[in-house]
């Protein structure tokens, strides 16, 4: 191999490392379960000065004529509400963008090897629409990458399923708007922010990729809920990021009664960002992002973190077991060019929530690839 090769293969190192050490800054991650991790954590220890220094998570968006990483009319899993080229959008650009760390590389998603290393396994996305977003995002690089592959999609509520057959690879939606509990009760809709008790549908899953955010913020009718339970006192409302902290350190608390993380890998997937309010980029004309074409230049969001990211990012230092942060959120904010807006087959009016596919969430699971093939 010659000097650029060693010099190639040292820097897919370093990062993937860091990715394990680094991104999250709780602690080290110490995930076993016959996947290889032992053996490079013993090469990583070797380079772990620079691996130090090596973020995935920090970055810009280049344009790639290499990508998207698949066709999105050849992909049979996209709901309206995602596929952007099939209700009309009328550019293509925002697809060519591929995430380039500022001092590492990413490497390229491989579904063929991805299938193979999690053969036989369940990959579980737990969360809102976000999470569904993620999964069907998921579901078309595994498809690209076996296209004459027999699939199963069992669709229904709360739990979907699309299984590799050759492979016996399931990859696996629980809806869980809140990761808490909803429960009808005489008063109303009662949100109950310290009781999970879908957790049992989740716990068999080989990864758990969990999500929640979207939801918490919503008022009136799109609220669906009436009151708030927590420690045995209803509430009419709180504040919205104290009911978040309150719901999600439950979640925590039953990651760390529940999960084997010997066998079950769990990650938290970060917080997606909206893009309705175009100030936050500089451009007060806008009519958020509708007609975005272009990511945000550099590496930097101008309106600065979602005050929920310190929210995650406290609770997670909490957790006595290793828990990964994808933290998607900066590389997601820059780009304002990635929702379905107005091509959208089922959100109605303007959508800056949700991401098209082919688009952004490619880029998570490329993320949540190189964490689990390490």
């Amino acid at each position: 191999m010659g000097n650029s090769g060693r010099s190639s293969l040292l820097l897919c190192c370093c990062s993937l490392l860091s990715l394990l050490l680094s991104a999250t800054a709780y602690r080290p991650y110490h995930w076993d379960g016959g996947h290889g991790l032992a053996a490079g954590m013993a090469r990583g220890r070797r380079a772990r000065a620079a691996a130090a220094s090596c973020n995935l998570f920090q970055g810009s968006w280049v344009y790639d004529e290499s990508y998207p990483a698949y066709n999105s009319s050849a992909c049979p899993f996209i709901d309206p509400e995602f596929d952007c080229q099939r209700y009309g959008r009328p550019d293509k650009d925002y697809l060519k963008y591929r995430w380039n760390p500022d001092s590492c590389d990413l490497p390229r998603f491989n579904g063929v090897d991805f299938l193979t290393k999690y053969k036989g396994k369940k990959i579980m996305f737990v969360g809102d629409s976000l999470s569904k977003n993620q999964w069907m995002s998921l579901a078309c690089m595994l498809h690209a990458a076996v296209p004459d592959g027999k699939t199963n999609y069992t669709k229904s509520t709360p739990l979907s399923s699309i299984t590799f057959q050759e492979y016996g690879v399931s990859v696996m939606l629980y809806h869980s708007t809140y990761l808490v509990d909803i429960v009808n009760e005489t008063i109303g809709r009662v949100l109950k922010l310290d009781s999970i008790q879908s957790g049992s549908a989740w716990i068999a899953a080989d990864v758990l990729i969990f999500n929640t955010w979207h939801w918490w913020t919503h008022i009136g009718t799109s609220q669906p809920w009436d009151y708030i339970e927590y420690g045995g006192q209803t509430y009419k409302d709180m504040d919205r990021l104290e009911a978040f902290s309150k719901g999600l350190t439950t979640w925590a608390k039953w990651v760390d009664s529940n999960v084997n993380t010997t066998t079950t890998k769990v990650f938290f997937q970060g917080i997606s960002p909206t893009h309705y309010n175009a100030t936050e980029w500089g451009e007060a004309s806008s009519k958020g992002c509708a007609n975005q074409t272009d990511p945000v230049s550099g590496s930097t969001y101008p309106a600065g973190p979602v005050p929920a990211q310190s929210v995650v990012k406290s609770v997670l230092s909490g957790v006595s077991k290793p828990v990964f942060l994808l933290d998607v959120t900066l590389l997601s904010q820059l780009r304002k060019d990635g929702h379905p807006s107005a091509y959208s087959g089922e959100h109605p009016g303007m959508d800056c929530s949700h991401w098209c596919l082919a688009g952004v969430p490619d880029t998570w699971n490329q993320l949540l690839y190189a964490a689990l093939t390490l």
